[in-house]
């Protein structure tokens, strides 16, 4: 079958893929990698093998700068040490432990005793990146905790671009280059703060533009530009292109979206890459799972099941070592949580690609790619379809249909609001007439106005959704006296040390409203105790100490 008759039969399939997972609570992605199993096992359709050049050039790309382009930085930045962590220290951890783990019980159980702790480590390398693709659609449509979602998103992006830097390093060092420690600790710098500085620039350069024109399609090519244009650019200069590639997506999102784009530019922009996305992960999972041999897993299922093995325990070590380290920070993370971030570290398309670009002639080559799809398979297999199990075990699960739409209807005002702001600022550009004005404003105002006869509904039922309103409000007004604290700090109006004990009291509130801990939402809104020093007076009121 020719290359282009392949692909517009794999767009076929997964477009019936998508419209039969509808109909049940299923991954997409995990319903394309059986779909491509099952196409391959019977020889249906002959598609182009996955390679490393392909999944770089195309598919890599495309798929980080989507997931960074609509990531909040300022939600980024309110979880960064436990993002970082577990994306830097977290990912050499994993490593080193997937490495000694599978190394040692391959050896002890006699399947392989060539099978040294240097392969081990180049194994737990290739393997180390997380793919959260298979469950963050699913985090979406069950309503999970934003927080949690956010960091399992986060993580995973910073960790693709330490995992490669990673997996560079110990290859060199497998390989016979012999580098020193002061020389790996200065490659890993020079990769990452690379490929970091490369992609501001290209995004920002992108943004720029963007704010001086307003013709959707330009400014459609000018993300692709920034996309794949950092890539090629980072790995030009030998730098980390993963890296310069997400830190453009987040360029371009948090502030060309946001300053340089139109309303209607930016709906053409979200649409076109989400699009993307879309047609980026049903390709490259349909091959991952018609490139499965299954004769060469067999011939490895003990090695397979070892290193899946370590891989997990590995994944939930190092993900409650980090979580218990930052207990006492203003980042807690709830222990449900912890065991969902565990869970989740589903492997995917990533090691696919590292697992490919191992040199040929590298001892154990095969095994190792053997080892890193089997691990690949049985992870989107077992992990993607188990869950939304455990999610609702935990409690993490929000399903009220009440609560639905409530959510619905505080959309509509919202964006009802904001439709008919941007019509008058509209006719105050004279980019309308007056006449037009008043037509563009009727069908705002009645949906407006419908809304609201909603919410007074709402407002006077007597349902669980009282509690719902009351989460929303609390979480706003904890967000408020967040950002309040930050802007005294700023303003010099605390101290770094006060700014610190409220930010600690505030994330602790709210990390007790996302986990459930609490009786009512508005027992959140007291603060917590006051520094010994500090003598109560009258007339203080807690509420204002933010």
């Amino acid at each position: 079958m020719a290359f282009e008759s392949a692909f517009i039969v794999l767009f076929c399939v997964a477009t019936a893929v998508a419209i039969a997972v509808r109909r049940f609570s299923v991954p997409y992605t995990v319903a394309l990698v059986v779909t491509g199993l099952g196409l391959g096992a019977l020889r249906l359709i002959e598609a182009p093998h996955l390679t490393k050049e392909l999944l770089f050039a195309v598919f890599l790309p495309g798929l980080l700068f989507e997931a960074a382009f609509h990531l909040d930085f300022s939600r980024v930045r309110e979880n960064a040490k436990t993002i970082l962590a577990l994306a830097v220290p977290g990912v050499a951890a994993t490593i080193g432990l997937t490495a000694l783990l599978t190394t040692s019980i391959v050896q002890a159980l006699d399947v392989d005793p060539t099978f040294t702790l240097s392969y081990g480590l180049v194994f737990g390398a290739v393997i180390a990146a997380t793919d959260p693709i298979a469950v963050v659609g699913l985090f979406r449509s069950l309503n999970v905790p934003a927080r949690l979602s956010m960091l399992i998103e986060g993580e995973s992006l910073l960790n693709d671009g330490t995992a490669i830097v990673f997996f560079s390093l110990i290859l060199a060092f497998v390989t016979g280059d012999n580098p020193t420690t002061g020389s790996l600790l200065a490659a890993f710098f020079r990769t990452t703060v690379g490929g970091a500085l490369i992609g501001i620039v290209v995004g920002a350069a992108a943004s720029q533009v963007t704010k001086r024109i307003d013709e959707p399609t330009i400014e459609i090519t000018l993300t692709v530009i920034a996309a794949y244009g950092s890539f090629v650019a980072a790995e030009q200069y030998h730098v980390s292109g993963v890296i310069a590639t997400v830190a453009a997506g987040m360029v371009c999102g948090n502030y060309g979206r946001k300053y340089g784009m139109s309303p209607t530019t930016r709906m053409a922009v979200e649409s076109f890459w989400e699009y993307v996305a879309f047609g980026l992960n049903s390709v490259v999972f349909l091959l991952i799972g018609l490139d499965v041999a299954f004769g060469s897993l067999a011939g490895f299922w003990s090695e397979i099941l070892v290193a899946f093995a370590a891989v997990i325990v590995a994944r939930i070590g190092v993900v409650f070592g980090v979580t218990t380290l930052l207990r006492r920070t203003s980042e807690r993370v709830p222990l449900t949580w912890s065991s969902v971030l565990a869970w989740g570290g589903i492997r995917g398309a990533l090691s696919m690609v590292l697992a490919l670009g191992l040199p040929r002639n590298l001892p154990h080559r095969d095994q190792l790619v053997t080892m890193t799809v089997g691990v690949v398979l049985a992870s989107i297999l077992l992990q993607g379809t188990t869950m939304a199990a455990l999610l609702r075990r935990l409690g993490l699960v929000k399903t009220d249909s009440m609560a639905r739409a409530y959510e619905h209807v505080r959309t509509q005002l919202r964006t009802s609001a904001l439709a008919l702001k941007e019509i008058d600022q509209m006719l105050e550009r004279h980019t309308i007439s007056a006449r037009d004005a008043s037509r563009l404003r009727q069908p705002y105002q009645e949906r407006l106005d419908r809304a609201r006869q909603q919410m007074d509904t709402f407002h006077t039922a007597e349902s669980d959704l009282a509690m719902t309103r009351r989460e929303l409000a609390v979480r706003h007004l904890l967000t408020l006296e967040q950002d309040t604290v930050t802007q005294a700090l700023r303003d010099g109006v605390i101290v770094r040390g006060t700014h610190d004990e409220l930010t600690r009291d505030v994330t602790s509130r709210l990390v007790q409203l996302e986990s459930g801990n609490y009786g009512d939402p508005s027992d959140l809104l007291t603060m917590g105790a006051a520094p010994e020093e500090v003598t109560e007076t009258p007339g203080s009121d807690s509420s204002h100490a933010s």
